[in-house]
């Protein structure tokens, strides 16, 4: 049995919504240990930028332009890797939409379609297209980022709770089914995270003190501090992890 139970040389990893935040973290971290990275969101100069950074400190990184709340992205993106790299060993579905920020009756249906295409579709035909690749090569790990308010609905944040919620289920769905061809299928649920994605909740100081008054390490998270779980769930370290949905946040849900 290997040692180094983190080391990912040779593997292939795919990162979506990678651009900022702890997508970054993670594509990073997975770089760090030997992945060769495919980073992806909208915007490919944000992509490139992040994959500079990456082979600056000696990792291998692409960038493709991805939006998975786009059928057509998303297939383009299998297609590319299918002909450049003829496998992914490593899928991560950390891109996420949350375009509205208030009381759960006055959401519309504009934001109702996009939370579902990008957090919903998106993260199930991601999941697709990476199975059957990896079915076919015989195994590899996905992980899907979701939030610890598919535990506990967040104020003012209705229907992205809900798609969070779906995004556990699916999480399990997948390790159920997908378990006989060996593929892990397991969940990062961050909890209060300094990000950019975040910011209608450090910007609301009513919500933030009252999650502050409730999390026992009394502080928000760093996006760092969320990219080692994920590097565990796809490591040989969790070779035997399917399913598990693993909440990160300080104690919050206590």
């Amino acid at each position: 049995m290997s040692t180094n139970l983190f080391d990912l040389t040779g593997k292939v990893a795919l990162v979506t919504g990678a651009s900022r935040g702890i997508g970054e973290e993670i594509a990073s971290l997975l770089a760090q240990q030997g992945a060769h990275v495919i980073v992806t969101s909208r915007k490919l100069e944000d992509c490139e930028a992040v994959c500079r950074r990456i082979r600056e400190s000696g990792g291998s990184a692409e960038a493709l332009a991805c939006h998975v709340g786009r059928m057509e992205d998303i297939a383009k993106t299998f297609e590319h890797i299918r002909a450049v790299h003829k496998r992914l060993d490593i899928l991560v579905n950390n891109a996420a939409a949350n375009p509205y920020f208030g009381h759960i009756l006055d959401t519309d249906l504009a934001a109702f379609d996009k939370t579902v295409e990008v957090n919903i579709r998106g993260y199930f035909f991601m999941s697709v297209e990476a199975g059957k690749m990896m079915r076919e090569q015989g195994g590899g790990s996905i992980v899907n980022t979701a939030s610890i308010n598919a535990l506990q609905p967040g104020d003012m944040q209705g229907i992205y709770s809900v798609s969070k919620a779906a995004v556990v289920n699916m999480t399990k769905a997948f390790a159920k089914e997908c378990g006989p061809y060996g593929i892990r299928v397991n969940a990062l649920l961050p909890g209060l995270t300094r990000t950019k994605f975040a910011g209608a909740l450090f910007e609301t100081k009513s919500i933030y003190d009252e999650w502050m008054g409730r999390i026992p390490l009394r502080r928000h998270a760093e996006p760092h501090e969320m990219a080692g779980t994920v590097l565990y769930l796809v490591s040989d370290a969790a070779s035997y992890t399917n399913g598990e949905c693993i909440v990160v946040d300080g104690g919050l849900t206590l």
